[in-house]
C-alpha cells in the first residue's frame, strides 16, 4: 500500500506503528526551536469548495517563512458520532480543521509574517461555515471568539471555572472567564 509513496521520490524518513506520546509530541522540536515567532489563525471547514481551493492557490504559495505552514486536518470518524454537548469541544460536523501558522526567526518581520496571516484569514474565513476555530490554534486576539469555539457548552465551562478556577489564575489562552 506503501509503495506508491515511496517510488515517488527519495525516501527521507519512514515510520509506521506505534509511536510513544512524548516522542510524538517532541516529533517537530528541531523544526520548530526556543525563539521562534509566532501568530496563528484557525477555522474549521464543513466544505472545501472551489471558492476556498482558490483563496488557498493565492495566499499558500505567499508564506513569508520557511517556517510558516497552513495546515488542514481531516475531522472524521468518531469525532461525529459524539453529541455537541457532550464535551467542551463542540464542533461534530466540521470535515476539516484550519490552522494558518506564522512562525518566523526575526522579530523585525513581526508586521509582515502577521499581516499575511491576517490577511489569509480574512480571505478564506468566510468559506469556513463557522464562527469559532480550534482554540489551541488561536492568537491572543482572536480572545473575543473564544465564546464562539465552545458554543453551546461555554455558559456549562463558565461554571466549572468558576468552582476550580474562582480567581482565574489560567488566564493566559483563550480564557474562560468564571461565571459570577
Amino acid at each position: 500500500m506503501l509503495q506508491p509513496l515511496r517510488d515517488a521520490g527519495p525516501v527521507v524518513a519512514e515510520h509506521v506503528g506505534p509511536v510513544p506520546y512524548p516522542a510524538l509530541q517532541s516529533a517537530f522540536d528541531p523544526l520548530l526551536p526556543p525563539g521562534l515567532q509566532n501568530y496563528w489563525k484557525s477555522d474549521f471547514v464543513a466544505e472545501l469548495t472551489d471558492a476556498a481551493i482558490d483563496v488557498h492557490m493565492e495566499h499558500g504559495p505567499k508564506l513569508p517563512s520557511v517556517h510558516t505552514a497552513v495546515h488542514l486536518y481531516l475531522v472524521n470518524g468518531a469525532v461525529h458520532d459524539v453529541d455537541v454537548v457532550d464535551t467542551a469541544f463542540p464542533v461534530r460536523d466540521a470535515h476539516f480543521s484550519l490552522n494558518i501558522a506564522g512562525i518566523w526567526p526575526d522579530p523585525e518581520d513581526n508586521d509582515a509574517n502577521i499581516a499575511w496571516a491576517r490577511d489569509y484569514y480574512q480571505a478564506i474565513h468566510p468559506h469556513s461555515g463557522y464562527e469559532g476555530g480550534y482554540t489551541n490554534f488561536m492568537a491572543d486576539d482572536d480572545q473575543n471568539r473564544t465564546e464562539d469555539n465552545y458554543g453551546p457548552n461555554y455558559d456549562r465551562l463558565r461554571q466549572v471555572k468558576a468552582r476550580w478556577d474562582p480567581d482565574n489564575v489560567f488566564h493566559l489562552n483563550q480564557n474562560i472567564p468564571p461565571a459570577v
